[in-house]
Order: C-alpha cells, then structure tokens, then sequence
C-alpha cells in the first residue's frame, strides 16, 4: 500500500458530491454544480442531537500487537503532588530513553479495523439486532469505525494542512468506515526528522510519568515505551439519525472520579509546546484544543490532562481541562472552531455518506477523498485490491446472519 488510491478506469467512477440532501446547504449559485463543502459558514446553527456513548466493551493490544478481549492494557492515572494546585516546574524529561528504551509500531503494517471486527466476532450477542430492536442486521449499527476516523471528519471544516481518504463499504446493512493513507501524509511520514520522531516519543514517555498499571501502582518514567500496546474502549454512540459503533484508545482511567463508570472515568493525557506569547495561545486555541476536544467528546472522556513542555523537551507544567469546558475557552476568539459546526458538518456528511454507499456488496468500497479547501469526491472500487472487510469477517458475518 502505497498511499495512493487505486484508479483503474474500467471499474472506478469519480463523482462530485451532489447536495442533493436537506442536510446540506443549497449552492449559491446555479451555474456552479453543486458538491459538499467544508467551509464551517455552511455548518453553523444549532448543535444536532448527540447521545453520550455508552461503552459496550473493550480489548487490548499487547506488545506484539496481539489481540486480548479483555483490560489488560487499561492503565491508571497516578497524579503527581501539585498537579491539582497548579503544579511547580516538574522537570521530568520527556526525551529520556529516546535511544534505548523505544520500540515502535511497525507503520508501514496497515490494520484497518481488525481490531474492532475482531471485538465484533467475539462479541456477536451485543451487536446483533433483535425482536426488540426490529433489526435483523448482525450489527445494528448504521457505521462502525475508529474514533480517530470520526474525529478527522469533524475538524473538516477548521482543518488547513492535512487531507484525509476514508474507504467505506456496506455490508448487511452497517457501512464499515476505514482510513487510507494519503501519498501526502506518506511522504511526510518516510521523511520524519529526528526531531519530528522525539517530539512523537515525547507524547508517549509523558504517559510513563502519569500513568500506573495497577490502581494502588506508581508510575515507572523507566519503563521501555512501546507503541504496540493499547487500551480500547468499544461503545455506542448516535449523532442525530445515525447510530453508530466506535472503539477508541484510551490513555488511562481515574480511579478517583465522581463517577467510576466508563466513559466518565477515563482520561486522555496529551503534550504541548509552553506558552510563552498571545499568539502561541491563540494558536493553541485553534488547532490543539480543537482536535482535543473532539476527540474527547466523541467518546464521552470528560478530562484531559495536558503537560506543557519547554525546548529542551522537559515537562513545566500541568494543567487539567474539562471536555465539556474547552468551547468556552475559544468562544471568544471569533477567528477560532464553533462545536457545533463541527457536528454539523459530520451529521451532514454521515448522511450523505448513507446515500451515496447503497451496494450492499464486502467487495466494493467507496473512496472518499478530501483536501483542505478542496471539495470532497468520491470513487467506487468494485472488487478492491484494498477492501474494508476482509473475507474472514464477511465468513463470520454470514454465519452470524446465516447467509
């Protein structure tokens, strides 16, 4: 897999997407030929209709990236004395082990949503409908995907650098949502600098400072940092008229929290530059806060725990946000993301998506092809040399239907 998208005319059709839907805004003009925008002055209104998740169940991912249906990988917050005061300088050197303790996930190794249609196999009792639901789809879901997908169509609108490709096939009734990589973001990841790989490492050593493995345990900031293994959370979601089915990694849970049940007790701990001027916060504002929060709420993480680094990589400062808080803190900037925009910009384009798939069919997969500023397209692969179901799953799917 090269990153690019296969484009074998004798069996790819590219289109514009036609708004032909309520869901989205009317073209301004009736000589331009109508396809579905980005632009977040599109998307303003009221926030649509989004239920909390509810989580259904979880896996983990060991160091050799091996499935385990249970969680095992599930770490605990360990907070340092101060943080919850406002912290002192704390020192702790997020590039220690840089050379010697690091051993990373094989990237060029593209998993898909194995994980999850594995979770599914093992877990068909909770997912398939019912006499109750009315449903006889073997997962009464209308989408199943990554969080992280869903989180790249909701900073759509607001996003000016990176492109995304999000391979979608349906299948008995749920359309399975993938992510390609773009030949951009390929180029971009074989020629990481050194630099650009210790700031990635930086994020994960931060966790080895916070986080314990059992919950009476301590953190051990010595311990080998390893990029295979994993904590994910599966849960149940619906935004507006679209259910949905999403796993999505989880850094650690607080065992102090007022509400012990997941997701209200999960954290997501993330890192960032110190911030020294007005431009660096609006800055921060912007981008940072705004995949934070996305993120976070998609899967219900109502905090997140942010240390902030200075240039020589050591950790400064604490600072605790609330998920439910952060559009607070950027309504005033009126350069700055709105949340609602945001879903309503997914919603549209869930719903879209909902028109355009209608083949029923684990060989064929729609492309949807996004770049900042641009206008999103699709392509059909029948027979993909690149599906999003693999055979295994539709074997499992058909027994559970009994097709």
């Amino acid at each position: 897999m090269d990153g690019t998208v296969h484009k074998d005319e004798a069996r790819t059709h590219k289109r514009s997407l036609d708004q032909d839907t309520s869901d989205f805004p009317p073209s301004k003009s009736p000589h331009v030929s109508s396809s579905i925008r980005t632009h977040p002055s599109f998307y303003q209104g009221s926030f649509p209709f989004y239920r909390l998740p509810s989580e259904l169940g979880c896996f983990s991912l060991d160091e050799k990236r091996c499935y385990h249906g249970d969680a095992r990988r599930l770490r605990y917050l360990s907070s340092p004395t101060g943080m919850d005061s406002g912290g002192a300088s704390l020192g702790w050197d997020l590039m220690e082990g840089f050379e010697d303790r690091y051993v990373r996930r094989d990237e060029d190794v593209k998993e898909g949503l194995l994980h999850i249609l594995t979770w599914v196999k093992e877990n068909r009792g909770l997912v398939q409908g019912n006499e109750r639901s009315g449903s006889k789809r073997p997962v009464d879901r209308d989408f199943v995907t990554w969080r992280g997908h869903l989180t790249k169509i909701l900073c759509a609108p607001y996003e000016t650098q990176e492109g995304w490709i999000l391979a979608v096939t349906l299948f008995k009734g749920s359309l399975y949502i993938s992510e390609r990589e773009t030949a951009t973001a390929y180029k971009r990841r074989k020629e990481r600098t050194l630099d650009q790989e210790k700031l990635m490492y930086s994020g994960y050593r931060f966790e080895s400072y916070m986080c314990a493995d059992s919950p009476d345990g301590t953190p051990c900031p010595s311990e080998v940092v390893n990029t295979n293994e994993g904590y994910c959370s599966v849960m149940l979601g619906r935004l507006a008229s679209h259910s949905f089915l999403v796993s999505g990694e989880v850094d650690c849970k607080d065992q102090n929290s007022a509400n012990p049940s997941p997701p209200s007790c999960y954290v997501e701990l993330k890192t960032s530059a110190q911030i020294r001027s007005q431009h660096q916060e609006r800055s921060f504002h912007r981008y940072k806060l705004l995949k934070w929060w996305c993120q976070s709420f998609l899967l219900g993480i109502p905090l997140i725990v942010a240390g902030f680094r200075n240039q020589q990589g050591r950790i400064v400062s604490l600072e605790k946000f609330k998920t439910s808080e952060i559009p607070h803190l950027v309504r005033s900037d009126k350069q700055s993301w709105d949340p609602a925009t945001c879903m309503n910009f997914c919603n549209a384009f869930l719903s879209y998506m909902k028109k355009v798939v209608t083949t029923d069919d684990p060989r064929v997969v729609y492309v949807f092809s996004w770049e900042p500023g641009q206008d999103v397209t699709y392509t059909v692969e029948t027979n993909s040399d690149d599906p999003v179901v693999p055979d295994w799953y539709v074997r499992e799917l058909s027994q559970m239907s009994g097709q």
